[in-house]
């Protein structure tokens, strides 16, 4: 069975490289496509799911930003079941900087540029291993400013309150962007960062396998 994973903002499929999957799935990687400079987020959702083979069961994983294009995806989709890892499934979920950036319009007096320079000077301070850490700069680099701008813009107007069914969350019990208590996750991985996918894969690994059962 095909498990589709769908990565963050300023990411790509190279930070699921710690996932491994059980025996019988198949990872496939849903890479970002263009968007259209003023598209809302479950537009951009609808067109990235043209890649899915909808003809077959299959199961969806998203990691943060990936995580709210894989709830949209599945309303149009019904998937055998969605994993959000370090995501949440509705704005609800938002915490509260977020909401200000938003009123604030950060996203719009902002240049993606300086969103890429921020996530590379947090590296410095976080737990991954040198290597991981090389790694996520490296993803952070090779992304698109462009793309980042618009992200971020449709990430904060993102309005959805359908939670995909089946749901499993992964999420970190210190997840520094999106907090846990804002969030309802079926799952905690005691001192999980944000990008627990990357230093705690395999426990994630782990728990994706019974989800997959």
């Amino acid at each position: 069975m095909k498990v589709y994973f769908i990565s963050g903002l300023a990411a790509d499929r190279r930070v699921f490289k710690n996932i491994k999957l059980p025996a019988g799935y198949e990872a496939v990687h849903l890479d970002w496509i263009k968007a259209s400079k003023n598209e809302r987020l479950a537009s951009y959702a609808s067109r990235l799911a043209d890649k899915i083979d909808s003809s077959e069961k299959f199961v969806l994983i998203g990691l943060s930003m990936g995580g709210m294009v894989a709830s949209e995806i599945a309303k149009k989709y019904k998937p055998l079941g969605t994993i959000l890892l370090s995501s949440v499934p509705t704005h609800k979920h938002f915490p509260a900087h977020f909401k200000l950036a938003y009123y604030l319009r950060l996203h719009k007096l902002l240049p993606g540029q300086v969103f890429k320079s921020a996530s590379l000077l947090k590296r410095l301070f976080t737990s991954e291993t040198a290597a991981d850490k090389q790694l996520i700069a490296q993803v952070i680099r090779d992304s698109d400013p462009v793309f980042i701008k618009w992200a971020l813009g449709a990430i904060l107007e993102w309005k959805n309150d359908d939670i995909p069914e089946p749901l499993w969350h992964i999420h970190g019990s210190k997840d520094e962007i999106l907090p846990v208590k804002k969030t309802k996750p079926t799952h905690i991985i005691s001192n999980g960062t944000h990008l627990m996918v990357m230093d705690r894969g395999a426990e994630v690994s782990k728990l994706i396998a019974e989800m997959l059962k």
